[in-house]
């Protein structure tokens, strides 16, 4: 079987909310929207923001956990990237979870929580090319 994932969706309280943040944050907008749900064409899958209790009846699961467990991740093309990212992130209403730094492992990054505190990973890796649309290539 093909390694893909062709969606990821994240429950959010409030779509207005939650579209102000990656549009000011990211820099995204939406590729479909209706009244609880927006989804982003991302580069190779779609990222969706569906309200929560529609995703919970949707998955017939009652109501889902909170985020914590997870964590997602933006690359960026350069090391000076990282802050000023999570700096417009921030600025549009996420909470800085990690002062961006160097771990142990190489590379520099930092962590920022969503509108609905989704942990987002900002970072960038020397050994991890990104091309023209925005693909990320596993390199060590």
């Amino acid at each position: 079987m093909q390694q893909q994932i062709s969606v990821i969706t994240l429950g959010i309280a409030d779509l207005t909310r939650s579209r102000r943040f990656y549009a000011q944050g990211f820099g995204w907008t939406p590729v479909f929207q209706n009244e609880e749900i927006a989804f982003y064409q991302m580069n190779g899958f779609v990222l969706g923001t569906w309200q929560t209790e529609a995703l919970e009846g949707d998955a017939a699961r009652g109501r889902l956990l909170r985020p914590g467990a997870f964590a997602l991740a933006h690359n960026v093309a350069a090391k000076d990237d990282v802050g000023p990212l999570m700096e417009r992130l921030a600025a549009a209403g996420g909470a800085i979870l990690r002062p961006a730094d160097a771990p142990p492992h190489g590379g520099f990054r930092g962590y920022v929580a969503d509108l609905d505190d989704h942990a987002w990973e900002i970072a960038w890796n020397p050994a991890w090319a990104i091309d023209d649309q925005g693909h990320v290539t596993f390199g060590l």
